[in-house]
């Protein structure tokens, strides 16, 4: 009898082993899936349009200020969604600064821990990066920052949160997963190599360059910019063309309404703009308003870049302007 307990032993121990171990592989799957997850969500068209467009200046302000660059953006990366945040939109503050008692500019004001709470609004990204340097360089709250290496981005992470910038208990993790999806730490490291960077794509989505109105033309294309009272008839009349002309030449459906300031062609416009290769989308552009904006035909652009007249388009999404 124990000769046929030790045969079946034999067999079935060796089959519950194995059983134990699928189970507790499979158990660790989902983990092992979260942990890859928790960078790829930070990669994404939007993010790299965003870095390209802002990280010659925060290299600019690690080296006046202090601040690893990594965290500049990392942090601008997670206040503004990628510059998408409505507060990013209407106020240029892509860091989420709250007014404060020593506030004097611009404001806008949007429910967050509390409701209608004050944030502080800006002209320029420009100026928004620039206040974000001064918050944390000129409070000594923050002084204890400016004793890590600028190249220790880890610290910077976890001593932002020790230093009250932020209340979510997670928001070093969240910084340093930016960081390393990105690739961030790289400017800190070597940030002349980024600042010196004159590859035409971080030039491009940096700088994108729409003709102005000059003399009564945009690139060439005879236009007036819309005054209060003005009507379409009135100033197809002007230019001695009809309102059927002003449809056609500025691509309006017929449920168009004039806007004070808005750029009116009296003229067809081009089929490219060789001024600029590329334009990159920013917050609520349409084919159509960038159509208008360089004074190229929607059917034109639309052409260049294989996309239907009502693309719903991408923050940072590049498209052709010329070919």
């Amino acid at each position: 009898m124990w000769k046929y307990f030790f045969c079946i032993a034999f067999f079935i121990y060796p089959i519950l082993f194995m059983y134990r171990f699928l189970l507790l592989f499979i158990s660790i799957l989902p983990l092992q899936s979260l942990v890859a997850g928790n960078y790829s969500k930070y990669q994404s068209a939007e993010t790299s349009a965003y870095i390209q467009k802002y990280h010659k200046i925060a290299i600019k302000h690690m080296k006046k200020y202090r601040i690893p660059a990594s965290i500049t953006l990392a942090q601008g990366i997670l206040e503004s969604g990628s510059g998408r945040s409505a507060l990013t939109v209407a106020a240029n503050n892509h860091f989420g600064i709250k007014c404060k008692n020593e506030w004097k500019g611009k404001t806008y004001y949007k429910n967050d821990d509390k409701r209608h709470e004050c944030f502080r609004k800006y002209d320029s990204a420009e100026e928004s990066f620039e206040d974000h340097a001064l918050f944390l360089a000129e409070r000594k709250v923050y002084a204890p920052l400016f004793k890590y290496k600028v190249t220790d981005y880890k610290k910077w992470a976890k001593g932002l949160k020790k230093c009250g910038y932020a209340t979510n208990p997670q928001y070093p993790s969240l910084l340093i997963d930016v960081i390393k999806a990105n690739k961030l730490y790289l400017l800190d490291q070597n940030p002349d190599k980024y600042l010196n960077d004159d590859e035409e794509v971080v030039e491009d989505v940096r700088s994108n360059n729409p003709p102005k109105v000059v003399n009564g033309t945009v690139a060439g294309v005879k236009c007036v910019v819309v005054e209060k009272g003005n009507t379409l008839y009135g100033l197809a009349k002007a230019a001695g063309v009809s309102v059927n002309d002003l449809y056609d030449y500025n691509d309006f459906d017929k449920s168009h309404i004039l806007s004070v300031g808005e750029v009116l062609y009296v003229g067809g416009k081009n089929d490219s703009y060789t001024s600029s290769k590329y334009h990159y989308v920013e917050a609520g552009e349409s084919l159509w308003s960038i159509s208008q904006k360089y004074a190229i035909t929607l059917k034109s652009l639309q052409k260049m870049n294989s996309l239907k007249k009502n693309a719903v388009l991408k923050n940072g999404q590049r498209l052709v302007l010329y070919k």
